[in-house]
């Protein structure tokens, strides 16, 4: 696995500057380089036609003002779509962008953390098209990749040996699974833990396990504070403005 060159701890941006800009979308992520997050997080699906289109939901009906699957629209429909509006009426010109676009517009900006979310279509050709265009675009040492699901984090890593993952595990019994499971089928994959699971037994495990921790959605002051003090590797944030805040008060780093 390769070793992304990250400060610790990272600010990332997670689905671009949410906070400030419609989340995944070109302007969100331009937005969050200017706030200074050291990388940026989006969501990555595809389209009717194939294409890796850049959009969280399994379907557009709460970021467009359309309705129905996103699996049931082409990348042309999409270039075309108003992303921005629900956000701010300003931000209307801003369209549901490829993957093949945000790579184009700031793949080497930034690093970018693609999750990988298939869920409802496990065996589809999302990995290989997303293995496709980072090869492509020359990005192997700037991408990295997480996911709910270790069959994509598998896959992802047989298409690009080099590759850094990190599996999203949710609280409770069902966490404690899929983190013994990926310790058997992906050892050195990262984790992405859920703020309120993450303590000090936590982060000390995942060490000396020599694998990172990178923790999600981190947007309250006190949260992003605890978990600097804990040592983690990086946060995921709406809010990167917030997190360089306490990032530099707390190391007095000056601006």
């Amino acid at each position: 696995m390769s070793t992304l060159d990250l400060p610790k701890p990272a600010i990332i941006a997670h689905r671009g500057a949410s906070a400030w800009a419609p989340e995944n979308t070109i302007a969100a992520f331009q937005l969050a380089i200017q706030q200074r997050a050291d990388a940026i997080e989006l969501d990555a699906k595809l389209s009717a036609d194939g294409e890796v289109v850049v959009i969280h939901d399994q379907t557009v009906d709460r970021t467009t003002p359309f309705h129905g699957k996103v699996i049931d629209f082409s990348s042309l429909e999409f270039d075309q779509m108003d992303a921005g509006s629900h956000f701010d009426i300003l931000y209307k010109d801003e369209h549901v962008p490829t993957l093949r676009k945000v790579f184009e517009v700031v793949g080497n900006s930034t690093f970018i953390n693609v999750e990988l979310t298939n869920y409802n279509t496990p065996f589809d050709n999302l990995c290989n098209k997303v293995a496709e265009l980072v090869t492509e675009q020359s990005l192997n040492d700037r991408v990295f990749y997480s996911s709910f699901s270790i069959f994509a984090l598998v896959k992802i890593q047989r298409l690009l040996p080099e590759s850094t993952v990190g599996l999203l595990t949710r609280p409770g019994r069902l966490g404690s699974i899929s983190k013994l499971l990926l310790k058997r089928v992906v050892p050195d994959s990262n984790l992405h833990p859920a703020m309120h699971e993450v303590n000090t037994a936590l982060v000390e495990d995942t060490h000396a396990h020599h694998q990172k921790l990178f923790v999600y959605t981190v947007n309250r002051e006190q949260d992003i504070n605890r978990l600097f003090d804990l040592h983690v590797d990086g946060v995921f944030t709406d809010n990167p403005v917030l997190a360089r805040k306490v990032l530099n008060e707390k190391f007095r780093i000056e601006t």
